[in-house]
């Protein structure tokens, strides 16, 4: 029984990790409520003040990607995102201050109701000829197109799970993506001023966890458990929406189609920061896989530890440390030259002072990425520097040696990328350790951390 407790104690641990919505299960009915805001509404609600607000109208912002709602077994006629984006739209240049949106999309309505209340007016008037007159309608100086174009399933998948003897537990996820397209037109020229282009993920989530087995004659325990949270549609599309209607007032103000009320200094300051979250934004991958800057060369610094294996059958991991040059052929390939100082610890009456010249060739196996794992192998010499006599070497004595490693580098800024490597080095000598027993050469391990300082953007 014991094992049967720690099994269901580790159940519980694994559905507790992160998963606040598995203790709020919904028990009863709940209430109507104002919708749900998305962290991109207090983003647009928070805009700088327009010197101007716009007039825009918009027609039709639709679901143009023709698909249906995924389901694993049979068919549903069911679409996949809400056909209500245009309302969203308007929604949201609503909450932005920016724009005064017109009625548009059902102006077949408007305009039939007008004639209803001009004909009422004019059949009922005491005095046909002093009929009060409708205010005339706003015309739109621009109009916003666009739709959802594009809704892709499954673009990313996985889990994991494990069962031992009838316990056991899973977790999977899935995730979709929306795209949006949104551009603005001039009524008076037909001219697209300008296209923005929001894509947003939609996260489904599962976990589960049972234990089945028989905890004595004749008796059979089965326990089961789990939930399952899929972030809705619409409130995905609203964000998408509200993100592009966002990019598109800072597009505008960047390109001078309208302007903020503060004034050429306050426009200026909004562009620059724009700018820079842009180019933040669009250095991150598919995967929400951050990108790097292409850099030209860099110079490298580190400490770490070497250790031995030679004829000896003690051995003890002691300092190095190297400074390094990298020129970057291609993003995925390098070349560069390390100096290395290091101490190897063969055995207490035998440490012995080395420096080192590599010569490497990199490559690294996700180019473009901020984090990642690269290869390297090369060529060098080994000089013995110690003052110490020593019965096989001498100072000044130079070996050559070839190493190949494997590394992961991490560029947390611009100009800096920090790394942690380990290397084999195979030297072509069995004097390093000073002594010469059998037909190996000796060979030592060196692994290392440091920083890169980057250059030449």
């Amino acid at each position: 029984m014991k094992i049967v407790f720690k099994i269901c104690a580790l159940i519980m641990v694994f559905l507790i990790t992160g998963c606040g919505s598995y203790f709020n299960q919904p028990v009863g009915k709940q209430e109507a409520r104002l919708g749900e805001l998305t962290s991109q509404t207090s983003s647009i609600r928070n805009l700088p003040e327009p010197e101007k607000k716009v007039v825009v109208g918009v027609y039709n912002f639709k679901d143009q990607t023709g698909q249906y709602k995924p389901v694993t077994n049979g068919s549903t006629f069911s679409t996949a995102v809400t056909q209500g984006a245009t309302t969203i739209l308007v929604k949201a240049l609503e909450d932005s201050k920016w724009f005064r949106p017109i009625e548009r999309e059902n102006l077949s309505n408007l305009l039939q109701e007008r004639k209803i209340i001009s004909a009422t007016r004019s059949e009922y008037s005491e005095d046909p000829t002093r009929v009060q007159k409708l205010t005339p309608l706003l015309f739109a100086g621009i109009i916003l197109e666009g739709g959802i174009v594009s809704y892709d399933s499954n673009i990313l998948t996985g889990g994991a799970g494990a069962r031992y003897f009838g316990v056991g537990g899973s977790t999977q996820y899935r995730q979709d993506r929306i795209t949006v397209y949104l551009r603005a037109v001039s009524t008076s020229t037909g001219e697209v001023l300008k296209t923005v282009y929001v894509s947003k993920t939609i996260l489904s989530q599962g976990v589960d966890a049972g234990l089945f087995r028989y905890v004595n004659f004749q008796r059979l325990l089965e326990v089961e458990t789990g939930y399952t949270k899929n972030e809705p549609a619409e409130i995905a599309v609203k964000e998408a929406i509200e993100k592009a209607v966002e990019s598109l007032i800072y597009e505008g103000i960047k390109d001078r189609l309208w302007a903020a009320a503060g004034g050429v200094e306050e426009n200026e300051a909004i562009t620059e920061l724009y700018l820079k979250d842009k180019e933040e934004e669009e250095a991150v991958g598919l995967y929400d896989r951050n990108f790097r800057k292409g850099v030209k060369h860099s110079i490298k610094a580190a400490v770490g530890s070497a250790i031995i294996d030679g004829d000896l059958a003690t051995r003890e991991p002691d300092f190095s440390a190297a400074i390094g040059y990298r020129y970057h052929l291609t993003n995925s390939f390098r070349i560069g030259v390390d100096e290395k100082i290091f101490r190897l610890f063969s055995a207490p009456d035998n440490k012995y002072w080395y420096m080192a010249t590599d010569f490497n060739l990199e490559y690294r196996i996700l180019a473009n990425d901020k984090l990642s794992p690269y290869l390297y192998g090369g060529a060098g010499l080994i000089y013995f520097v110690d003052n110490s006599p020593f019965k096989y070497l001498q100072k000044g004595d130079s070996f050559g040696k070839i190493q190949y490693g494997v590394g992961l580098e991490y560029q947390g800024a611009d100009r800096f990328s920090f790394f942690l490597q380990g290397d084999f080095n195979y030297s072509f000598s069995d004097k390093i350790d000073n002594i010469v027993n059998g037909k190996r050469d000796d060979h030592y391990y060196n692994i290392s951390l440091g920083v890169n300082y980057n250059l030449g953007f």
